[in-house]
């Protein structure tokens, strides 16, 4: 049986869905060795062949599982690979497994709302002169190797193995006891170094009881572990050795979601060690009640119960645009809630989200030119939009060809300081390089603007960039580009009559206070930015003398500080013990 101990939280259920291809994998791998000499046993190889495509096609760690298939069948009969018909079968299996990349490009033809990588050659509509085409296949290739990602060669170490296999090792601990803030660091370790003699254990009982099955599953947790380690080529982890600030390079976030498998796996060893420890005494069975630490150590900490919290930042945050407004985001993190609200929940799909990252593809910016203009719904809007006229914009937020899109470089050397104008709006560019999203950028203040009113989400790297800071005004939880100057360079005005009336709707942050705890200290940000808003909001009310609303707002904010423990950042005092 696969006793799964961790409590790892993942954010891609793709992951957990890995999972349950390695496990069926090994329970056939299993079935394969105790079935040896029977008739058509080798079938089984075949559906193990099958299941590696069918689990590459949905994330390339399908492919994890094979290496230990691989040495298990050479150590146990090598003459299997002399048997071209097993080898045939094995191999169409394989291919079968990989069939649902052909779904891609059909579906990506078809121009649905979230296309990432739009893996097609067709330009307007499905056909087979263009989906069985040369510029069909490059896409598809790039799409299914994760080329937009930007991932260097293996070769090319970003920081050093040993301090990646620390990463490893950090996220192991969690396993067993999260201790998001640091409370009993400890009695974490033990834990982890309890888990490991036990697993580590297990291996040798594993060995001494079924020599054929070890051999999968040693080579499957050298997989899992080192070989994976080596082969993501991870920066520093998020959380990993703090102390070192940003003298190290760093992930944007915690990867212990790539690890979850490893965990998993070592568990197996755990379980085996039990059992080898309960067979020498009675005692021992004691131990099986390790399997309710990471229950009763992670309750807290792994429970999603009632948390919203990023269904509501992502309402708040679309809401906080008016009708047909363009907002351009940072990244993967400020944008899937968005797509989740839009195209799962109908909310605001009149807002068009630009993440400034993919400007720099020429399938994302082909999206925006080709996406149509959804009408607003003013009966499901916030209040605060009704009564009012919304012209419909007539055009696309680039008025550009798709043509004329593919042509905009890569990048532009810029001699000296330039002038960007458009209107009223003057930017100015420092000499050196402006990349091609940034271009984009200037593009959209030119297209869109006035039709389509244009945010930036809070801290995004264009306004600097692009010398845009005296047309910035803060709006809620986004900033709005003004056409005429509204202030200076030390930073945005506040809109304060709209930033409280986007407040008295605002879900997030009754969602934050509601779950009690902000784990994932990579993702503050999000508390950070409501924490910011209510902050200012309540100190400008405080100004023109509205005190009943300023209290009730900065009772709030404080509230979202002391729940998501940011008391450091803003000088306040740190809850007693």
């Amino acid at each position: 049986a696969f006793t799964v101990w961790n409590q790892s939280v993942v954010n891609e259920k793709v992951y957990t869905v890995s999972l349950v291809i390695f496990a069926t994998s090994t329970w056939l791998m299993v079935l394969w060795l105790q079935g040896r000499g029977q008739r058509r046993n080798d079938a089984r190889l075949v559906a193990v062949s099958f299941l590696l495509g069918a689990g590459y096609a949905v994330h390339p760690a399908g492919l994890l599982p094979g290496l230990a298939v691989v040495v298990t069948v050479i150590a146990i009969d090598w003459r299997k690979f002399l048997n071209y018909k097993l080898v045939l079968a094995v191999l169409g299996a394989f291919v079968l497994g990989l069939t649902p990349f052909i779904y891609e490009p059909i579906r990506a033809a078809q121009f649905p709302a979230i296309n990432e990588g739009a893996p097609t050659g067709c330009a307007s509509h499905l056909e087979l002169s263009c989906t069985f085409s040369d510029l069909t296949y490059k896409r598809l290739s790039a799409n299914i190797n994760r080329e937009q990602y930007g991932k260097p060669a293996v070769t090319d170490r970003q920081i050093s193995f040993p301090a990646q296999v620390g990463m490893w090792w950090l996220y192991f601990k969690w396993q067993w006891l999260r201790d998001p803030h640091g409370a009993v660091p400890g009695l974490q370790l033990l834990l982890a170094l309890g888990v490991l003699a036990l697993g580590a254990y297990g291996a040798v009982v594993h060995w001494r009881w079924d020599r054929p099955t070890f051999w999968y599953w040693a080579t499957f947790m050298l997989t899992l572990t080192l070989l994976l380690i080596y082969y993501m080529n991870f920066k520093y982890g998020f959380s990993q050795a703090r102390e070192l600030g940003d003298a190290v390079p760093r992930e944007v976030r915690d990867r212990d979601y790539f690890f979850l498998w490893s965990f998993s796996a070592w568990s197996v060893w755990v379980a085996i060690g039990i059992a080898g420890l309960w067979a020498k005494s009675r005692y021992a069975a004691a131990l099986a009640a390790l399997g309710l630490v990471p229950l009763v150590g992670n309750w807290q900490a792994a429970s999603r119960h009632n948390d919203t919290t990023a269904r509501a930042w992502a309402i708040d945050l679309l809401n906080s645009a008016e009708p047909y407004g363009v907002v351009l985001t940072n990244g993967d993190n400020d944008t899937f809630p968005l797509w989740y609200a839009q195209e799962v929940e109908g909310v605001r799909r009149d807002v068009t989200v630009v993440i400034g990252e993919y400007l720099g593809t020429d399938w994302f910016v082909r999206q925006l030119i080709r996406s149509p203009v959804v009408p607003y719904d003013s009966q499901h809007g916030p209040a605060l939009y009704r009564g009012k006229s919304w012209p419909m914009p007539t055009h696309p937020v680039f008025q550009m060809t798709t043509t004329q899109a593919d042509s905009i470089p890569d990048y532009m050397e810029l001699s000296g300081p330039q002038l960007f104008r458009s209107g009223a709006i003057e930017g100015r560019l420092a000499p050196g390089y402006i990349t091609r999203p940034e271009i984009f950028v200037l593009r959209l203040l030119t297209d869109a603007l006035p039709e389509r009113p244009i945010y930036f989400s809070p801290g995004s790297p264009y306004v600097q960039r692009l010398g845009l800071e005296r047309y910035i005004i803060r709006q809620g939880l986004l900033e709005r580009m003004s056409p005429i100057p509204v202030g200076d360079s030390t930073g945005a005005a506040l809109n304060v009559p709209r930033s409280l009336a986007l407040w008295n709707i605002y879900l997030g942050p009754a969602a934050i206070i509601r779950r009690g705890d902000w784990v994932d200290r990579a993702s503050l940000v999000t508390p950070l930015d409501y924490a910011l808003l209510g902050l200012n909001l309540s100190g400008a009310l405080a100004e023109q003398g509205s005190t009943g609303q300023a209290r009730s707002v900065q009772e709030t904010t404080l509230k979202v500080i002391r729940t998501t423990r940011m008391e450091d950042l803003f000088g306040l005092p740190a809850p007693a013990p």
